[in-house]
């Protein structure tokens, strides 16, 4: 069975199914922040999104992360590199991409596993 969490008419935020987590795509909390504080607040949202569904970020599969100018590629995994528990990094790729909004530098989305 699948089941959607916070659906609207475009996306879910969350959809499960059979041990699966799927995450649509987040961002920052403030776009007017720097991409250190956008990369931290993003996975903030992350993290609880993956609680939310009975997992956490020990428990992810892969992500993607879009960036919008790869000349921030270092301070958005000095971010990534402290969050990531030790010994359970995901598989990962990061591209970049234009976004949504101009004052976006960085989204991610998540796949992981129920705990």
């Amino acid at each position: 069975m699948i089941e959607r969490l916070e659906t609207g008419a475009r996306m879910s935020r969350i959809v499960k199914y059979n041990g699966t987590i799927y995450l649509c795509g987040q961002v920052c909390a403030d776009a007017t922040k720097d991409i250190t504080e956008q990369t931290q607040t993003m996975l903030d949202k992350v993290e609880a999104l993956l609680l939310q569904a009975g997992s956490d970020k020990e428990h992810m599969l892969s992500a993607t992360i879009y960036i919008k100018d790869m000349s921030m590629f270092a301070e958005m995994n000095a971010v990534w590199d402290n969050w990531v528990p030790e010994g359970h990094a995901p598989a990962r790729a990061c591209v970049e991409a234009s976004m949504a909004r101009d004052a976006l530098l960085v989204e991610i989305s998540v796949v992981a596993a129920e705990k």
